[in-house]
């Protein structure tokens, strides 16, 4: 009998839609990054307000999955929700701080910009971010597609959401 690549579960796959839907495939993707020692992840999101990075169970797996070798890639247009919604998630980045990069877009329609998990195994792209529709893959055709969206929104970002701010 083979034995499962995703175990315990597999990673969603396909079209979904819902709110509780999105937020456990997030959770679910972060799992699995962990689990099998993923060794990149990029996040973009408009502002990240809806996402689950700041639940206990979110910063195990994210604890899990940092060590040497790691690195982690944040998009986002705006960050000044994340100390209040995110607390645990701002916490964690300052001592993993060498390991991410939070890029501030200069994009200004935020229903445009891409909201996306991506993984060099699987890939989470809301596609109406409004109702939570999601579509999740773990084809490399997608994942090729989404890494080259997301490398022309790099390119279009400045580093953004420092780990401290230093001040006199």
């Amino acid at each position: 009998m083979p034995t499962e690549s995703f175990p315990p579960t597999a990673l969603p796959q396909g079209r979904l839609e819902g709110r509780s839907v999105f937020t456990q495939a997030v959770r679910d993707g972060l799992q699995a990054a962990a689990r099998e020692g993923w060794n990149e992840l990029i996040l973009c999101d408009a502002n990240f307000a809806d996402w689950p990075l700041g639940e206990r169970a979110v910063l195990e797996s994210l604890q899990a999955w940092s060590s040497r070798g790691r690195h982690f890639v944040m998009l986002a247009m705006d960050y000044s929700g994340f100390p209040r919604q995110h607390a645990r998630f701002v916490k964690w980045r300052q001592t993993w701080d060498h390991i991410i990069d939070c890029r501030l877009s200069h994009a200004t329609d935020e229903l445009a910009f891409p909201s996306v998990f991506w993984s060099p195994a699987w890939v989470m792209q809301r596609i109406d971010v409004e109702r939570d529709v999601l579509v999740c893959d773990s084809a490399a055709s997608r994942r090729v597609g989404l890494r080259q969206l997301l490398d022309e929104c790099r390119r279009d970002s400045a580093p953004g959401f420092p780990a401290s701010v230093l001040g006199l």
